[in-house]
């Protein structure tokens, strides 16, 4: 009885050892009651072949045909697994020896490793290795053994499932403590097989919501089995401990905060909650793609200069200069000028002074004389040189005829120039067409020569102040 409570001493230690919380499983615990059956084999481990042999060939097992074998298992970590087995028997097939019926008893602490650790979990099929350390009895012999063994499980559902196992006893290295007599085994060794009703128990389920706590992210919380244990307090599908507003209801992009808009930008970092927008811009639009959001634009519909509020810059004289880079905002002027218009030199308006004078109509008509339009050609030349500069197109009549129709005239003659001169490229802003009639002669309309000479139209410049 020594050897029997050295081992009683182990077992006690061990399970003492084992933390009660240390559970990396669902079920940690597990008990199995069910039969054995011990195969005694008349060879040693220098005989091998005949060992195996005898393992697989016709066996001359030993079964009583009652409840002969029970145990307790506790998963420890990494696979291994703990346990404590102890087992009956009745001897009376024994290859050599007494072969009166002899009681046979068991006890075994075995650590286990679960091969599914190693390849995968399978679901239903459980194998494992086992290594043992036990004691044996048979009649008034005894002995400590270890026990090389093989087994699985096969579960039914979560709780219930059958344990089969196959075990190599020997006493062999525990010096002069085998079984024998002659009237038990020759050396010691045997076969012990079992196959046993195992039920898995120790599950916890601190919260109480269904999901256990090897599988419950949120252990100590009540939560949803499609969130793996975890609350959802705004009901979004996102597990509060990963929601950023557990609260409010919103989307996976938006980390559970709500999106009124759709734009990416949650409702609590966004300018403008109800209008979708880029995030550049605070969640909020920006209709004429200026840069400048529309909350910020004071011209949110036509594009314009982010440094003039969103809005496009005016020019207020219409020269084509906007007013942030026009000099004169209330003259026009080309751009080269910066918006201010330009001096006509004392030379131009020599030169426009004397092609003006050759400009003449036919008498009664607004119509060119012959060779006029090579000298608008040359005036045209003049005024692009001297690009913003304004003039106006004087017109002129003789005397001939009635004065109001004369007046008349005169206006059309310096419409003719002005149409002329535009349809050269000269912009109509620059030219004013006026008619003075009669009233303004240069020659004597009494001569033919000083008539045609009256029918005439003047240019001059408009100088600015």
């Amino acid at each position: 009885m020594k050897n029997f409570k050295a081992l009683s001493l182990i077992v006690l230690l061990v399970f003492t050892a084992i933390k009660s919380n240390a559970q990396d499983e669902k079920h940690p615990w597990a008990i199995g009651v069910g039969i054995n059956m011990v195969d005694v084999s008349p060879y040693g481990v220098s005989r091998l072949g005949n060992q195996i042999e005898d393992y697989f060939g016709p066996h001359d097992w030993n079964m009583i045909p009652v409840l002969s074998r029970a145990y307790v298992a506790r998963y420890l970590d990494h696979g291994l697994s703990a346990d404590f087995t102890g087992a009956i028997n009745s001897l009376d097939k024994i290859p050599a020896g007494d072969v009166s019926e002899k009681n046979y008893y068991s006890l075994d602490l075995g650590l286990r490793y679960d091969l599914n650790h190693m390849f995968g979990e399978s679901g239903w099929f459980d194998p494992y290795v086992k290594f043992g350390l036990g004691a044996v009895w048979v009649d008034g012999d005894e002995a400590l053994t270890v026990s090389p063994t093989i087994g699985f499980n096969t579960w039914f559902n979560e709780s219930i499932g059958l344990n089969f196992e196959s075990s190599y006893k020997s006493d062999a290295i525990f010096g002069d403590t085998k079984l024998g007599h002659a009237t038990y085994i020759n050396s010691g060794y045997h076969f012990q097989h079992s196959i046993s009703l195992v039920f898995r128990f120790g599950a916890k389920d601190t919260d109480g919501d269904g999901v256990l706590d090897a599988d419950d992210l949120c252990p100590q919380i009540a939560g949803k089995p499609e969130l793996f244990g975890c609350s959802d307090i705004d009901g979004d599908g996102i597990a509060d401990k990963d929601d950023a507003c557990p609260e409010l209801a919103g989307t996976e992009a938006t980390k559970g905060c709500p999106d009124s808009d759709g734009d990416g930008v949650i409702d609590s970092e966004d300018k403008c909650p109800n209008l979708a927008g880029e995030a550049k811009d605070g969640g909020c639009p920006d209709s004429d793609k200026d840069g400048l959001s529309d909350n910020n634009d004071k011209c949110p519909n036509t594009f314009g200069p982010i440094e003039n509020n969103g809005c496009p810059w005016a020019d207020t004289d219409g020269d084509g200069v906007t007013d942030n880079l026009d000099n004169c905002i209330n003259e026009r002027g080309p751009k080269e000028n910066n918006g201010c218009p330009v001096k006509l030199t004392e030379e131009a308006k020599k030169k426009l002074g004397t092609y003006a004078k050759t400009i003449q109509f036919n008498s009664g008509k607004a119509v060119f004389k012959g060779g006029v339009t090579k000298t608008l050609d040359v005036i045209v030349d003049v005024m692009k040189e001297f690009d913003g500069v304004r003039f106006n197109v004087e017109g002129h009549s003789d005397s001939a005829g009635d004065d109001a129709k004369n007046l008349k005239l005169s206006q059309e003659r310096a419409q003719a120039v002005v149409d002329y001169l535009t349809s050269k490229g000269i912009e109509d802003w620059r030219l004013h067409a006026v008619g003075y009639g009669e009233a303004n002669p240069i020659a004597s309309n009494k001569t033919a020569t000083g008539r045609a000479l009256n029918r005439r139209v003047v240019l001059s410049a408009i100088e600015s102040e």
